[in-house]
């Protein structure tokens, strides 16, 4: 059960419901093999993926995010007129105005809320979950619809076989309200930070926009710095790593996830690993595992999840959650 440590609010919030989506076309790791010098086994070898969704060009990221938000609207039994904050994390938007969160909101219907994208790529959806905790918490907002939604496929290079081999497409989404009184928060503090002068180990950049990373640079950050952050995540929301029911890091790499997830000390949890099937698929990435656990029944109502984004501009931030 997660504490109060470090809540400053009278009230504290909690996930009412996530969905998840997922475009149609599936590709394989043998499709890429036909495009660029790889195979299967050093695919999986290297990164644990198997598949990835790709959105078509007709899907853009906004009717991504759209469809995941309209089936956690569903699971929470909500209408669109029960919003009044949408917080759309992404990094793979094509227009700057109007923002993803503004299109996202006219295709639900949602009237007249406040709308806004967080670009913190890969680390993206936590800090968004985190800023909608504290907006309701404040008064400022009653319901929040928190969207991770990318369209990777947009800005990867098809023909550099080290990154287009990890992306995938998608989007995840949560509500996000006040817990009924009395009860305990449902969102633990978050923890949250960045190391901006290595923002050029992951970027997305140029004209067109593309894709890149360090990946050694990435996969040593990601394995010794971050522990004891995570671990630090539990320690704000009074949870033991051992109590954690599961651990939904971003879906970067396997051979990042496992070894992060080993040092945290989560002895008992279920570790998310849809990277596998989805790819990278950036700030969608953690409320897409997340939903997918709560839908298979793996994690049940109440259970202690620990969420960490980690990625782009060496950004990182958690915060345990209570499932809903």
């Amino acid at each position: 059960m997660i504490g109060t440590t470090g809540l400053t609010g009278t009230t504290g919030t909690r996930i009412a419901a996530v969905g998840h989506y997922q475009p149609a076309e599936v590709l394989t790791n043998e499709d890429l093999a036909a495009l660029v010098d790889t195979s299967d086994e050093w695919i999986r070898s290297r990164v644990g993926i198997r598949t990835r969704h790709i959105a078509g060009p007709d899907e853009p990221v906004d009717e991504l995010a759209a469809h995941a938000a309209a089936k956690a609207l569903a699971a929470a039994g909500l209408t669109p007129a029960d919003i009044d904050l949408v917080l759309v994390a992404t990094s793979t938007a094509v227009d700057r105005s109007p923002n993803t969160a503004a299109r996202v909101a006219a295709r639900l219907g949602v009237p007249r809320p406040a709308a806004m994208d967080v670009n913190v790529v890969c680390a993206g959806f936590t800090h968004a979950l985190a800023t909608a905790d504290h907006t309701v918490r404040a008064g400022a907002a009653t319901r929040a619809l928190v969207v991770g939604a990318d369209k990777m496929s947009d800005v990867t290079d098809w023909s550099d076989r080290t990154t287009c081999v990890l992306v995938g497409d998608g989007a995840g989404a949560a509500v996000v309200e006040a817990c009924p009184p009395g009860t305990p928060a449902g969102i633990g503090p978050v923890l949250w930070g960045s190391v901006p002068e290595m923002g050029h180990a992951v970027r997305i950049e140029g004209t067109p926009p593309r894709f890149a990373q360090e990946g050694q640079s990435v996969y040593r950050w990601a394995t010794t710095q971050l522990p004891p952050l995570a671990r630090q995540t539990c320690e704000r929301a009074g949870v033991a790593p051992e109590e954690l029911a599961a651990v939904v890091l971003h879906q970067a790499n396997l051979r990042i996830i496992e070894p992060l997830a080993a040092r945290i000390g989560a002895v008992n949890a279920v570790v998310a690993r849809d990277v596998s099937e989805s790819g990278n698929t950036s700030a969608a990435s953690i409320p897409l595992a997340l939903s997918k656990l709560v839908e298979h029944g793996t994690v049940t109502t109440g259970d202690s999840v620990l969420l960490f984004g980690f990625g782009g501009n060496l950004s990182y931030a958690g915060q345990v959650v209570r499932c809903p």
